[in-house]
C-alpha cells in the first residue's frame, strides 16, 4: 500500500465521520471542542494537587510540567510543525473541501497536521493519570481525551491521521514531563512516603478527592447536554 492510497483512505474515513443531521449533535460538538468548556476540570485538577501536596515546591513543580505539556504538545505544533509540514485541513483541501460537512460555517485554520487538541488533551491525561494512578482518573481523561478528538473529525477540521500523530506526540509529551517531575521532585525532596493504605492512591492521592474530578467532568457533561438541547 503505497502512501497516496493511505491518504485516499485517511479522506475517506473523514468524510464518513464527520458531520451529521441532527442540530443537537453540532451543538454539543460545539460546546465539547470549546476550551472555556474545560476550565472547571482544570481547576479541579488543580485543588486535587493542591490538597494532596503540602510541599509548596512540589506543587509548583506539578503546574510548571502541566504547562510544560501544553507548551511542547501544542504550541510547538502550531507555531512550527502545522507551517512546516502545510497539511491542509479536511475544510481546506482541494479535493475534499466542499465535500465536508461544517458546522455554523467553522473551518478552522489552514493547515490541520498534527492536531493541537489531541496532543494537548492527552498529554495532560497522561500525565495526571501516571501522577495520580487510579485507574478512574485514567478512565476519565482519557475519555475527555478522545471525545475532543471525536469532536475535530465531527466538524471537519483534522484527518485520523492529524489526529493519530497528535495523540501519539501527545503521549510522548505526557510521559516525558512525567519522567522530569518524577526527576525533579527526587532532587529537590528528602523523604518519600509509600502509601498503602486504602484511602490512597500507590502515589498518594486521596481516593475521595478524586471524586471531585469525577463529579466536576460529570456536571460538565451535563451543562454540554443541556446546553446543546436549548439551542437546538
Amino acid at each position: 500500500m503505497d502512501w497516496d492510497t493511505i491518504i485516499q483512505m485517511d479522506k475517506q474515513l473523514l468524510l464518513a465521520l464527520n458531520g451529521s443531521d441532527s442540530l443537537f449533535v453540532d451543538y454539543l460538538v460545539k460546546t465539547l471542542t470549546t476550551a472555556a468548556t474545560w476550565i472547571p476540570l482544570y481547576i479541579s485538577l488543580f485543588y486535587v494537587v493542591l490538597k494532596n501536596n503540602d510541599n509548596f515546591r512540589r506543587i509548583l513543580i506539578i503546574l510548571a510540567c502541566a504547562g510544560l505539556c501544553v507548551l511542547f504538545a501544542g504550541t510547538v505544533d502550531d507555531l512550527l510543525v502545522k507551517p512546516g509540514v502545510a497539511r491542509w485541513r479536511p475544510t481546506h483541501d482541494f479535493e475534499i473541501g466542499m465535500l465536508v460537512d461544517t458546522v455554523d460555517g467553522y473551518r478552522g485554520g489552514k493547515y490541520g497536521f498534527f492536531s493541537a487538541h489531541a496532543a494537548n488533551t492527552f498529554s495532560i491525561a497522561l500525565f495526571f493519570s501516571l501522577l495520580m494512578r487510579s485507574r478512574l482518573v485514567t478512565l476519565m481523561l482519557v475519555s475527555w481525551s478522545l471525545t475532543n478528538c471525536w469532536t475535530r473529525l465531527y466538524l471537519g477540521v483534522h484527518f485520523p491521521i492529524d489526529i493519530l500523530c497528535g495523540l501519539l506526540w501527545g503521549g510522548i509529551v505526557g510521559t516525558g514531563m512525567y519522567f522530569l517531575y518524577r526527576y525533579t521532585d527526587r532532587r529537590f525532596s528528602y523523604s518519600e512516603s509509600d502509601y498503602v493504605s486504602t484511602k490512597y492512591t500507590s502515589s498518594g492521592y486521596r481516593h475521595s478527592d478524586i471524586y471531585v474530578i469525577a463529579l466536576v467532568l460529570a456536571c460538565t457533561l451535563i451543562y454540554c447536554i443541556l446546553r446543546s438541547l436549548i439551542l437546538a
